[in-house]
This record gives C-alpha cells, sequence and structure tokens, in this order.
C-alpha cells in the first residue's frame, strides 16, 4: 500500500505553518513589532500568561508596555517543540526561555518554561486560539566573561533594535565590504568563545 503523499505534504505544510506563528510571535515580542505579533492570534483568542489574562490587543498593550518599561533588552527563545495535529485543530507545546536585562540596572535575568496553546486553522491560517504560558524556572545567572572588547566587536556585526530598523528587517542583507578580513586572532592566550 502506497503512502498518500499529497496528505503527508499537506500535514508537513501545516506543522510548518504551526511551527512559524510560534517564531513570529516570539520575534514579534523581541523586535516590539505589534503587526507581526497580532498575526500569531485568532481576533478571538484567550492568552493566559499568569500576570495577564486576555485577547490579542490587549495583550499586546500588557507585553509591549512591560518589555518597553521593565527591560532594555530581552530575547524568547523556542527549543522543544511538540504538535498533535488533528484536522484544523492542533494542540502544541513548546519550551521557552527569555532573557531579559533589566532597564535600571542591567542585571541580566532568565527564565523557561512552556507555551502550551490550541491552535486552529481558519480561512486557511493557522493562529493561537488558546495560550497557557507556562513558567517553570527563573534566576539571575552568573556575569559574562567575555571581555568587554570582545562584546562590542560583537556588537559591530549589525543593528540591534527593538523595531524595524534590526539588521533582521534589512532586506536584501549585505554586509560591509570594510568589515572582511576582521577576526579573532587578538584573543588573549587561552581564552576560547563559545
Amino acid at each position: 500500500m502506497q503512502p498518500d503523499v499529497e496528505a503527508m505534504v499537506r500535514e508537513l505544510y501545516d506543522r510548518q505553518k504551526i511551527r512559524e506563528v510560534v517564531t513570529n510571535y516570539c520575534r514579534g515580542v523581541d523586535r516590539m513589532d505589534r503587526d507581526l505579533l497580532l498575526s500569531c492570534y485568532h481576533p478571538d483568542a484567550v492568552d493566559d500568561h499568569g500576570f495577564f489574562v486576555g485577547g490579542p490587543e490587549a495583550f499586546w498593550d500588557w507585553v509591549n508596555h512591560y518589555h518597553n518599561n521593565a527591560q532594555a533588552t530581552h530575547q524568547h527563545i523556542i527549543t522543544n517543540h511538540n504538535c498533535d495535529l488533528e484536522g484544523d485543530v492542533a494542540h502544541t507545546e513548546t519550551y521557552w526561555m527569555m532573557a531579559g536585562m533589566d532597564a535600571k540596572d542591567f542585571t541580566l535575568a532568565i527564565g523557561g518554561g512552556r507555551y502550551v496553546d490550541r491552535m486552529e486553522k481558519r480561512d486557511g491560517q493557522w493562529r493561537i486560539a488558546a495560550r497557557k504560558c507556562v513558567s517553570e524556572w527563573g534566576g539571575v545567572p552568573q556575569p559574562s566573561k567575555v571581555p568587554p572588547q570582545f562584546m562590542a566587536m560583537l556588537r559591530e556585526s549589525g543593528v540591534v533594535a527593538r523595531d524595524r530598523s534590526d539588521s533582521s528587517y534589512a532586506r536584501p542583507l549585505t554586509v560591509d565590504p570594510a568589515r572582511i578580513g576582521i577576526n579573532l586572532d587578538i584573543l588573549p592566550p587561552g581564552y576560547a568563545p563559545d
């Protein structure tokens, strides 16, 4: 018996679109891109983030205000992703980590948990219909051992911004030819970057 290739491709496509919702959510929050974040939710969705429970528009107001005022910068990182797909409904669990630098004293805090989502495909579009953001751990890591001059070099590779001026929005992405040839030969003896 031959597998139904068309059905398999359709399922793979749906799974990819579902995963893109989760990655676009993280990018929308980190780049403070309202349109991108709202595109991840159906208008009648409910998000339970513990500190906030409500719809997408109100969630955007809350999360944007929080990250704008409490943190100088932040990143949401997603890892393991499980998807139970049944037709136009998917139940997913995605592990996340979040790192943020305090806006006042620049201390770094990290945490992790899971996004537990019910996603629905409506009019051909996968989006979040219900979300629980489950937090499982958090803390403050040790200060970085990377010398400041090397951190400065890392920051020269591109614009980091919490808006559309961030390097990730550049089309086409280019590298300044004047930067070609920069290397790490200046590292002190015994120093190995991660």
